[in-house]
């Protein structure tokens, strides 16, 4: 029975996370399959900044340290950001699936050119990390957003789908049409429940990261594959203890604080 810990970037109500949990009914797994989501202790508000991205790796890679010794057999990191995965990926001998290369590197196998539909500009940092970790700059025609949208990480889009996918669908055409894009990633997990919408409408395939991300999972446990120690060295000298440590203590300096407003 392959066992998948999916990482949560954010700390959230168990209410918040079941908006991310829904993502394992938009893919077909083998009844043998287990999910189980975890939120992390700490993280930054949203992901738009360097300062952003190291706190992120931090609270991922932290969140997931335990993992094969709690019996795991996969973790996916529920973020396009993939952050704290090349990190896991050097402690840990069970495969570690980022859904932002994975998106990437499928739009390739089902295409030539590919473009990614965001909900807003600040995450385009986060692209283009990906796009030159695998030198794919060429391949990704565009990176679009809908004007005027504010991404809600917490509950992502619920009650404004009237407004929010009529212009996701705007923007992947012009991806399409302007910018030859032959296949639709989409920038987020957060976005998921605008894939079916968007499927449906769409002339080209278009790239549901998390779920996709999960199949994987059953893949590579199934094959017995996971990440080359040559690519992902390990630590001479692991300061496992340390980084519980300051994730304790930044949950703790964290708790009960209200959530910043985002736009």
């Amino acid at each position: 029975m392959p066992k998948v810990l999916v990482l949560v970037p954010f700390p959230m109500t168990p209410q918040e996370r079941s908006n991310r949990e829904a993502q394992r009914h938009l893919v077909k797994l083998s009844p043998d399959t287990e999910l189980e989501f975890r939120s992390v202790k700490a993280a930054p508000r949203t992901y738009v900044s360097h300062h952003d991205y190291i706190i992120a790796d931090i609270g991922i890679f932290e969140a997931g340290l335990q993992a094969q010794k709690e019996g795991y057999d996969c973790i996916c990191i529920d973020t396009m950001s993939d952050s704290g995965m090349n990190a896991l990926r050097s402690v840990l001998d069970i495969p570690v699936i980022g859904p932002g290369r994975a998106s990437m590197l499928t739009a390739l196998m089902l295409g030539d050119k590919f473009s990614v539909v965001a909900m807003w500009p600040h995450w385009a940092g986060l692209y283009k990390k990906t796009l030159y970790e695998l030198n794919l700059q060429e391949k990704c025609v565009s990176v679009r957003w809908p004007e005027g949208l504010v991404p809600d990480n917490r509950n992502l889009l619920g009650g404004k789908e009237d407004i929010v996918l009529p212009k996701l669908y705007q923007t992947a055409m012009r991806c399409i049409e302007e910018d030859g894009a032959e296949v639709i990633c989409l920038g987020s997990t957060t976005m998921h429940q605008a894939h079916a919408y968007l499927q449906e409408r769409l002339p080209v395939p278009i790239i549901n990261p998390g779920p996709l991300s999960y199949k994987m999972a059953e893949t590579v446990v199934a094959l017995k594959l996971a990440q080359s120690r040559k690519a992902y060295p390990s630590p001479m000298v692991p300061k496992e203890d340390m980084l519980h440590i300051m994730l304790d203590a930044a949950a703790k300096a964290e708790a009960g604080k209200p959530l910043e407003k985002l736009g």
